[in-house]
């Protein structure tokens, strides 16, 4: 936990008081014991709750997500509500051309649903009311909890692990016996918003940070695989070679630091593998020993690739501040848990990598700045993607036939805009009316965002713009305010305008040039979106020279951009006028060629209309 120590220092030394800035923090310590047989444990747990704000709080509240996993839940009518469920949540009750889609969750057994049910909680001795409404758990406090404070609560309870539907739960698709998220009694996040009380409909998280010290009761022919430090690594199953009695019960130890979620995956079968990154993290990687002799050598090639993708991580976005990472084969998918995560593991090679990529890149993006996922979801995803692409782009030349290596998310992005399903990004995330907005909207169009904001305000700011933003924001919870005050300061140009249309919007973007009389060059907005414009004209000469059109409300522009347009002239324009819908300038000479962003980092819907003369198709 040494790399860990300084942010640590940071969070407590830093008078955030004189900043308008507090969060929550909890400590949790659980005693967790399985009965494997029937797909139950026991739970104990110690947790003690900071109050950081300067509000008193006469109520806790905890999140009980298995509660979703039962017949009539929320997230069971929404799978029959909405016009394009998650497969992996259904079965199709009718034909491959004609689909009838039922919700899974519709038809678990009593012996196969989740549950989360309270024996009791105390607080100081004290026994508390508390009630559980679907998946919120709402706890009276006998004391209330007062400002700079904090109050410890003992709670109680026993669960049923589901038959694994959605990222977690018992007996996944590929064999493995337990996948455990989103399993225990969470503690709601409360900000200066107040309590966020989000029921488990399908979309993911929001919490307070914490750190957490679990001990788990198994079977000593299970392998345990968790987030955080095991902290008897030398004695314990698949990590040592200690023998041990084939009933006896062994006690598995994990203590994890200032995370915001904790997961674990267990099962007879697992491998673990070990891995030193240089100056960064211990690898841990536990897979299905009866895996095809194809898919294990996809998780030994991968290994090599991960650590590099660390190493990148580490380079272009701040260090890893944590000592452990744990990849598990497990969940139904992919899924980012604090210093872990849980993937499938019968993928070719490019699949494995790309989901090891992404959920690990999640650990920046997720779990280092804890984005509330219930609103900024495209903040977390969005630029996940983006650090996973760049990193493919430099590690495995990925896209190198392409001059945006994002090309694929604008695309996406593309297919979205023209659907006619688009939604604002802003949008709650369980409140998109198809998860085919919600999902192009999270990963594609907020990748977009990233990529196109370099185009703004120019790649060098954007880079510094992650670096300081990491600096400022590592550990706490930041919103897109946030980050768009980091990239102004950076940058020295507004975004209100950008953050504005693009995220709380479905306006698009379309520029095109109208004419060219000798030197005099015609542009046109064909849209309500205005951008700032790179235009790229190829004289009759052959000799090139870069046109820089700033919009206003920019107040500022971006340097040259040399590593798109090395050894080319620059020549940077007049602002245009946001409110005007045309522009002209004059060129040098006589002008051959005119391309509106030569780079493809200007999400224009329609690019056709953004080269002179028209291309022959």
């Amino acid at each position: 936990m040494k790399k860990l120590s300084w942010l640590l220092m940071a969070f407590i030394c830093v008078p955030l008081s004189a900043q308008s800035y507090w969060q929550q923090f909890v400590d949790y310590k659980m005693d967790i014991h399985m009965q494997v047989d029937k797909f139950q444990y026991d739970g104990k747990m110690e947790v003690t709750y900071s109050n950081n704000s300067d509000d008193t709080l006469d109520k806790i509240y905890f999140h009980l997500y298995y509660n979703a996993f039962q017949p009539g839940s929320l997230m069971d009518e929404r799978l029959k509500s909405i016009e394009d469920p998650d497969r992996r949540m259904t079965n199709n009750v009718g034909t491959k051309d004609n689909p009838i889609y039922e919700s899974r969750i519709s038809k678990l057994t009593p012996e196969e649903i989740g549950f989360v049910k309270m024996n009791s909680i105390h607080q100081n001795g004290k026994a508390l009311d508390f009630k559980s409404m679907g998946t919120i758990l709402e706890v009276s406090l006998k004391e209330p909890l007062g400002p700079k404070s904090s109050t410890t609560l003992k709670l109680d309870w026993k669960s049923q692990v589901p038959k694994i539907i959605r990222r977690g739960g018992r007996d996944s698709s590929e064999g493995i016996d337990f996948s455990m998220t989103q399993w225990y009694p969470k503690i709601a996040q409360y900000d200066n918003e107040g309590w966020h009380l989000d029921e488990y409909i399908g979309r993911e998280f929001y919490a307070p940070f914490g750190n957490f010290d679990v001990k788990i009761t198994l079977p000593s022919n299970y392998i345990v695989g968790a987030s955080g430090e095991l902290q008897n690594e030398d004695s314990m199953p698949g990590y040592s070679n200690k023998k041990f009695k084939k009933r006896s019960n062994v006690t598995w130890n994990f203590k994890a630091e200032n995370i915001h979620d904790f997961a674990w995956g267990a099962d007879p079968d697992y491998v673990v593998e070990k891995q030193q990154v240089p100056n960064g993290p211990v690898l841990y990687y536990l897979y299905d020993k009866n895996l095809d002799k194809e898919f294990v050598n996809h998780w030994q090639t991968a290994k090599p690739k991960v650590v590099e993708f660390f190493q990148f991580m580490d380079k272009n976005f701040g260090a890893y501040p944590w000592s452990t990472y744990s990849i598990i084969q497990g969940g139904d998918g992919g899924m980012e848990y604090g210093t872990s995560t849980l993937i499938t593991g019968k993928r070719n090679f490019e699949s494995l990598l790309g989901v090891i990529y992404h959920e690990a890149a999640h650990s920046w993006f997720q779990h280092l700045f804890a984005f509330d996922e219930t609103r900024d979801e495209w903040m977390d995803e969005g630029f996940t993607t983006y650090a996973e692409a760049a990193a493919m782009a430099e590690i495995m030349d990925a896209n190198k036939n392409q001059i945006n290596p994002f090309q694929g998310a604008y695309n996406g992005y593309y297919h979205l805009a023209q659907s006619g399903k688009e939604e604002p990004m802003s949008l709650l995330a369980d409140y998109y009316d198809t998860n085919f907005a919600y999902s192009l909207a999270a990963y594609y169009k907020g990748q977009v965002y990233v990529a196109q904001l370099g185009y703004i305000i120019g790649e060098d700011a954007l880079k510094e713009t992650f670096k300081k933003f990491y600096a400022d924001w590592s550990m706490k919870h930041p919103k897109l305010g946030d980050f768009q005050k980091v990239a102004q300061e950076v940058s020295g140009i507004n975004l209100k305008w950008y953050n504005n249309l693009f995220v709380n919007t479905i306006r698009t973007i379309d520029y095109g040039v109208e004419k060219v009389e000798g030197r005099k060059v015609s542009l046109k907005n064909h849209s309500n979106f205005a951008m700032p414009l790179d235009v790229l004209v190829t004289y009759k000469d052959g000799s090139k020279e870069l046109f820089y059109i700033p919009i206003n409300a920019m107040r500022g522009s971006k340097e040259k951009e040399n590593k798109f347009y090395q050894g080319i002239k620059s020549t940077q324009l007049k602002d245009w006028g946001w409110t005007y819908n045309s522009y002209e300038f004059e060129a040098a000479k006589d002008v051959q060629k005119v391309e509106i962003d030569y780079t493809q980092r200007l999400a224009d819907v329609n690019r056709a209309n953004n080269i002179y003369p028209a291309p022959q198709p």
